[in-house]
């Protein structure tokens, strides 16, 4: 597959929608445990070779960390006890899917709350009530990876010889942003009109 396959957004469009209520699971999951980093740092995740990562979260004492694998279409959680639950990634609704993440936390003996309600969504039906939005395309999500390999390979070269504050090449589930940040060291200008995830993520230059 090419570097840049399509993914005219008419088309990937459901299945981008499905992924924006059922990606924030993890990125909350990342946010409950870690202190906020500035700007948001804390809850964005990563490109690995099959997909995307929250990176090692640490829970009482000991580790865990969620990835999706966007070739073999699966959910893998791990601790840093040995322990691994698989969930397989395949059209069904986000409350379905919402039930059996949960649950399986708890099954690795991991206790969080995880708010609900969707992020950074026109939707706001929250996730263990959706039953509309319920679809999976695997070739979709195969371009969707090709895509983000790609960009973060572009955005770390021009990540790297940057002497100054910068930020990691993340992936912010809310909005679905592949970003890097280069920083001045200066506060930013404050914007009372805007919304507090807004402000705290534009508070340096």
């Amino acid at each position: 597959m090419a570097d840049w396959p399509p993914l005219p957004f008419a088309e990937w469009e459901k299945d981008m929608r499905h992924g924006s209520h059922v990606d924030p699971d993890r990125g909350k999951t990342r946010m409950a445990f870690r202190a906020i980093g500035q700007p948001w740092w804390n809850v964005a995740m990563y490109v690995t070779p099959v997909g995307l990562t929250t990176s090692a979260i640490s829970y009482r004492g000991r580790l865990f960390e969620i990835e999706f694998d966007f070739v073999s279409h699966r959910l893998r959680m791990v601790t840093s006890e040995g322990r691994e639950h698989i969930m397989r990634l395949y059209a069904r609704s986000v409350a379905d899917f919402y039930a059996e993440y949960t649950s399986a936390l708890r099954l690795l003996g991991i206790e969080v709350h995880i708010d609900p309600a969707p992020a950074e969504f026109d939707d706001t039906t929250p996730h263990d009530e959706d039953q509309h939005h319920a679809s999976y395309d695997k070739d979709y999500v195969e371009r969707f990876r090709h895509i983000l390999i790609a960009s973060d390979h572009v955005l770390k070269k021009f990540r790297a010889p940057f002497v100054g504050k910068c930020s990691p090449v993340h992936f912010f589930w809310g909005s679905f942003d592949l970003a890097v940040t280069r920083f001045s060291g200066r506060r930013a200008p404050e914007q009372p009109n805007a919304d507090p995830i807004t402000r705290e993520g534009y508070s340096m230059k």
